[in-house]
């Protein structure tokens, strides 16, 4: 993995935490997406797959009437394949599998750790995110805030099934090396990385999708289902990783991660202003620890308030 070439300075601003609070709605909203597909008859790996396919369709098609050029032959798209092995296709599929056996609201603190795995890889393997009492501070409460707002009673089924939870870990290793290795790519464009990207996903997904799900037996999905993964991916996967690039150029691998803490404050305020759902007592104060850990990795305003003293 080649991290050693010069990477732009790592900033993380007003803009860069507006970017990070968009994509985690886009992605908080994907969870509601994906039910609906689930539950109208779509099978797990046909949803993944459409979601990459018809992200790559319409950027392949911005692409070109926008001029810009995507990779040419084998060496140009060479190093893709890898990114959307392990940014789609790999922990896209895992996290399937780990949902066959363990319950969503663990797969949902597993993920979680994603930052952990981000932060300790990048410290062994990038140049410019090293390890710091600020980051591990962080997010060590932003882990703590998601356990708090899903709830201990999750826990209780830890130890039910170690393959479906050694797949979600799995999945967030994959995550984490590719929020590392994706920084590769900060000389491309966002445009052309993620075009890219779900391209060779959608590649790698296809034969997996016609085996295992054999489409063609099934009956045709409800209208809703339909309706979900189109959002999927237009919303989800091509204007999300858009933004993830453009903010994995600018943040930094170990920010750009912070979104997985802010997924599941998404996730509940969709469910209290949209459907009516109640706002617990422990939502908020999961919300708040997640807040102060972002707080905490950033760093600056506890710089300020030692100048300011």
């Amino acid at each position: 993995m080649n991290v050693s070439q010069p990477k732009p300075a790592i900033t993380f601003g007003p803009r860069e935490w507006a970017m990070l609070l968009g994509l985690s709605t886009i992605w908080g909203a994907s969870f509601f997406f994906t039910a609906v597909a689930l539950d109208g008859g779509v099978p797990p790996f046909t949803v993944i797959f459409l979601r990459v396919f018809i992200a790559a369709v319409l950027l392949q098609a911005f692409c070109r009437l926008t001029g810009r050029v995507l990779p040419k032959g084998l060496r140009g798209w060479a190093p893709y394949l890898l990114l959307g092995l392990i940014n789609n296709a790999l922990p896209f599929s895992l996290l399937v599998l780990a949902q066959t056996q363990i319950s969503s609201a663990l797969t949902s603190i597993l993920n979680a750790t994603t930052p952990l795995w981000t932060v300790l890889l990048a410290h062994m393997l990038t140049g410019d995110e090293k390890l710091t009492f600020n980051k591990s501070a962080g997010i060590l409460l932003g882990m703590g805030g998601v356990v708090v707002m899903i709830g201990v009673d999750a826990l209780a089924g830890i130890g039910n099934s170690v393959w479906g939870q050694l797949s979600v870990i799995g999945a967030t290793l994959s995550y984490g090396f590719a929020a590392i290795y994706g920084r590769r790519f900060h000389r491309d464009r966002p445009m052309v990385t993620a075009t890219a990207q779900v391209t060779v996903s959608s590649s790698i997904l296809l034969p997996v999708m016609l085996v295992v799900d054999r489409p063609w037996t099934l009956h045709a999905p409800s209208m809703p289902a339909l309706a979900s993964v189109i959002a999927l991916g237009i919303f989800s996967t091509a204007v999300a990783y858009l933004l993830f690039f453009r903010l994995l150029a600018r943040a930094g691998a170990t920010n750009t991660s912070l979104v997985t803490f802010i997924v599941p404050i998404n996730a509940i305020l969709l469910g209290t202003f949209v459907l009516g759902e109640q706002l617990g007592v422990t939502d908020g104060v999961g919300m708040a620890m997640i807040m102060i850990g972002l707080i905490t990795i950033d760093g600056r305003l506890f710089a300020r308030r030692r100048a300011d003293s």
